[in-house]
């Protein structure tokens, strides 16, 4: 006789980058109106990069740096939602799938607020998920550090992973 039961797994995945002049800013897979943009191999969305580093780490691959380097060319300049679909489709190929994401947004300027629904719903879309099962949360450092003074975004995400295993009695 056997049964049916879930293997749960929770990820916490960190990024941070330099923000500058002359390129786009986005975060959570949408584009934010804003004069600097994020410094990085890729387009630099901290948020999905934080989320694509607790999804690999759940499953116990490792880290996004092992999964995507910095150091190999095909994804120099590439849109972070590429990543989270590949992301997505090789977890699905291990039997797990994401069941939420939370993720908190540090940034001094712009203000997220007005954008936070929209990255809620790319997120989402982007997982296969439902809307509710996604939340995204913006924060700022209080003018404390590189972040606080405007030289930087970072994101933190934490994701449960689920896959069905099947367990003799």
């Amino acid at each position: 006789m056997s049964d049916l039961n879930y293997e749960y797994r929770t990820g916490i995945g960190t990024d941070i980058h330099r923000l500058v002049e002359g390129r786009p800013l986005k975060l959570g897979g949408i584009l934010v109106p804003f004069e600097k943009g994020l410094l990085a191999h890729s387009d630099g969305d901290v948020a999905l990069h934080a989320i694509i580093d607790a999804i690999i780490g759940a499953a116990g691959f490792g880290d996004i740096g092992m999964i995507f380097p910095d150091s190999d060319p095909q994804f120099k300049d590439i849109d972070s939602k590429e990543l989270v679909l590949k992301t997505r489709d090789f977890i699905a190929s291990k039997n797990w799938e994401v069941v939420n994401i939370d993720i908190t947004i540090a940034a001094e300027e712009p203000k997220l607020g007005p954008y936070k629904m929209q990255m809620k719903r790319c997120i989402a879309d982007l997982m296969g998920i439902d809307f509710l099962n996604v939340n995204v949360k913006a924060k700022t450092n209080e003018g404390l550090g590189e972040i606080g003074t405007g030289l930087a975004m970072s994101a933190i995400a934490t994701v449960l992973l689920r896959r069905r295993i099947k367990r003799s009695l």
